[in-house]
């Protein structure tokens, strides 16, 4: 497979469509040197994107947080993610929009008199997890934790805040896992490296309080899902040795939907009668 910068297609960039293998920046981009970015992942399905406007309405609440105002409404946002999607002929893809500082008079921390830029790009993409989603996803305990809140904007879907996410992922990769879970700065379960998490015991749900951690718009979905459904969802600080007496595990994320858990290190759960039925409930939610 070709890297990401050399493939045919179009890439929506400042307000109108470019070659892909055009739509490049300056090597003095400021996010590329303080990570002044925010961006949004997104699955499209049959031609239409889920939750389409919400991770548009994120993506410009993140570039809020983050001092950093888009200069793109909701609704020129969706128009751009459309037009990508149309001009390059897909129908089941994976949508990234991204908002960076770019170049400017700034060349410090600061950055106010530098542009805001933006891009669409879109691209067929599987399974986040490959098999995981049949088998149950492997993962390893992460040695770095979710910061506070007060340290960093943890409500954003920001480009700093995955820095450690990287880290952590290859780490697990090394020992032949498929990922990695946070504790957060307290000791407390917070989440994967690109997705929220779940817990199943005696047929209740328990899943961490996004107190300091991104609150998934599949994470909601998934929670609704299950209330529907008559399921008590318990959203909690959870220590990690409760996972002792967990049944079943599984991740949600636009990029992973819903992947069943087999392993968290010495952890073992069940891919049982729940975590199978959400999970083929959201693949169908998501192509209504």
């Amino acid at each position: 497979m070709t890297g990401y910068d050399d493939r045919d297609g179009k890439i929506w960039m400042d307000g109108k469509l470019v070659d892909w293998r055009s739509a490049n920046v300056h090597i003095l981009t400021h996010a590329l040197h303080y990570a002044s970015s925010v961006f949004e992942g997104e699955r499209l399905y049959e031609g239409k994107i889920f939750l389409s406007r919400k991770h548009s309405e994120r993506l410009r609440k993140s570039g809020e947080l983050l001092d950093m105002p888009i200069p793109y409404s909701v609704d020129e946002i969706e128009a751009a993610k459309q037009a990508v999607v149309e001009a390059n002929g897909l129908t089941n893809a994976y949508v990234r929009a991204v908002a960076w500082r770019g170049a400017g008079e700034d060349m410090g921390v600061s950055s106010a008199r530098n542009p805001v830029r933006m891009a669409v790009a879109a691209w067929e993409w599987g399974d986040y997890y490959g098999d995981a989603k049949f088998k149950g996803a492997k993962l390893d305990l992460a040695k770095w934790k979710r910061p506070s809140p007060e340290t960093i904007p943890t409500a954003a879907k920001a480009a700093g805040l995955y820095m450690i996410c990287t880290m952590s992922k290859h780490a697990a990769e090394a020992k032949g896992c498929s990922d990695a879970m946070f504790l957060d700065y307290r000791g407390y379960v917070a989440e994967a490296t690109g997705a929220n998490i779940f817990f199943v015991k005696d047929g209740e749900v328990h899943t961490p309080l996004p107190d300091a951690i991104l609150n998934g718009l599949t994470r909601q979905t998934v929670i609704g899902m299950l209330q529907e459904r008559g399921v008590k969802v318990h959203e909690r600080h959870i220590l990690p040795e409760e996972l002792d007496g967990m049944e079943q595990c599984w991740l949600t994320g636009s990029a992973a939907e819903v992947t069943p858990v087999g392993q968290i290190a010495d952890w073992n759960f069940e891919v049982g009668a729940l975590t199978r039925e959400i999970a083929t409930s959201y693949e169908k939610l998501v192509r209504e």
